[in-house]
């Protein structure tokens, strides 16, 4: 990289621990984010699965949707105009994932809403939050007062000794459930606590004053149980747990349905719900759910040892043929110690057990539709 092009990287307000730590930095949604650390991607990855890993997100967005009337519920309604989740239903304390939908039903972004009592609290991703925030004000200015976050950093502590670890500076931390979420004292500081994560293994995320984020950041990290993790191995947790990465795994061309991600449409929106539609792309992302859509992102796994990544081209037999599907997310999965994937295949193809062909390096490598997530999630209930 050209020294000119690195000075244009953003700095979280982590990056000076970052470089202490023995950070390796690379190029990330804008910023100069930490890859890994000197224990390495394997070792980081293991370590969060069985101790506690404290991860920088602060390149995430956040933003404060303020209702204009002063009533939460007004705030939960605009914001519905924007995505197919039931905004209204979130309770106090609580949040909940959901997609910006466009006019033809693929996802602009996803996103986590929390319901802090008298406003709604945002976290976006890094490379789409100019865009999500512009989005937001152009329209939802008449109800809301959208409110960018700025000077906030963002943690995660993700792992089963997370919550020891937390809560021996935050007494709420041990009440609290998977998707609780709102402002809590962590060390003394006023923070906003998830009980969230990225990782598939029970964790925090912790919005944190940026004059504030190195001095917390060190504490957590005097615990013996807790490591810096870095993106890479970021990347392996959310693979082995089958969770979307925004643009690969989803984007502009692929519906909730398309995704997988019906899940997250609760009843309310969908047809004959009580507030069924209203949102952009409802036409097409419904009739999705009505009718089935022609393709599905499935997870799958490899016969051999070889990991099949990102680009990698799916066929449904082992020589001939034009392609049937592409990989959008792959590489080894640490704690299985095996290759993992997923991608998009015709839902004809779809079904658990469906044997397919990845295309890598001139070479055609069986591989099985999988059940996601690969890794059993931990979160508590």
């Amino acid at each position: 990289m050209l020294a000119h092009d690195q000075d244009s990287l953003k700095r979280t307000p982590l990056y000076d621990l970052h470089m202490s730590l023995g950070g390796k930095m690379v190029p990330f949604a804008g910023y100069d984010m930490p890859v890994q650390y000197p224990a390495g991607v394997l070792k980081e990855h293991v370590h969060t699965r069985t101790k506690a890993g404290l991860f920088d997100v602060s390149h995430m967005g956040q933003l404060a949707l303020r209702p204009k009337s002063g009533n939460v519920e007004d705030a939960a309604r605009a914001l519905e105009r924007l995505v197919p989740q039931d905004i209204v239903a979130i309770a106090a304390g609580r949040q909940r994932y959901a997609q910006f939908t466009n006019d033809d039903g693929g996802i602009l972004d996803d996103l986590m809403v929390a319901n802090f009592g008298d406003h709604l609290f945002l976290v976006v991703n890094a490379a789409c939050k100019a865009e999500d925030e512009a989005h937001l004000r152009g329209n939802l200015s008449d109800a809301c007062v959208i409110e960018q976050l700025a000077d906030r950093a963002l943690i995660a502590l993700q792992g089963p000794k997370a919550e020891a670890v937390l809560a021996k500076f935050c007494a709420d931390a041990p009440a609290m459930k998977f998707m609780d979420a709102g402002p809590h004292e962590v060390a003394g500081i006023k923070c906003f606590v998830s009980r969230s994560g990225y990782t598939g293994e029970d964790g925090f995320e912790i919005s944190v004053p940026s004059g504030d984020a190195e001095r917390l950041a060190k504490m957590l990290l005097e615990n013996s149980d807790v490591l810096p993790i870095g993106l890479g191995a970021r990347d392996s947790l959310r693979l082995e747990a089958g969770l979307c990465l925004y643009g690969h795994d989803i984007d502009t061309s692929t519906t909730p349905v398309e995704a997988a991600l019906e899940w997250s449409v609760q009843k309310s929106r969908r047809t004959g719900g009580t507030r069924a539609g209203g949102f952009p792309g409802a036409a097409k992302i419904l009739a999705h759910f009505d009718g089935g859509a022609s393709r599905r992102r499935v997870g799958l796994r490899a016969e051999g040892r070889a990991p099949v990544r990102e680009g990698a081209l799916l066929f449904a037999n082992d020589a001939g043929g034009e392609p049937i599907g592409q990989v959008t997310s792959g590489g080894f999965g640490p704690s299985l110690s095996a290759p993992v994937a997923m991608g998009y295949v015709p839902t004809a193809s779809s079904a658990l057990g469906t044997k397919l062909f990845a295309e890598v390096r001139g070479q055609r490598l069986p591989l099985q539709v999988a059940a996601m997530p690969f890794v059993k999630n931990t979160y508590k209930r």
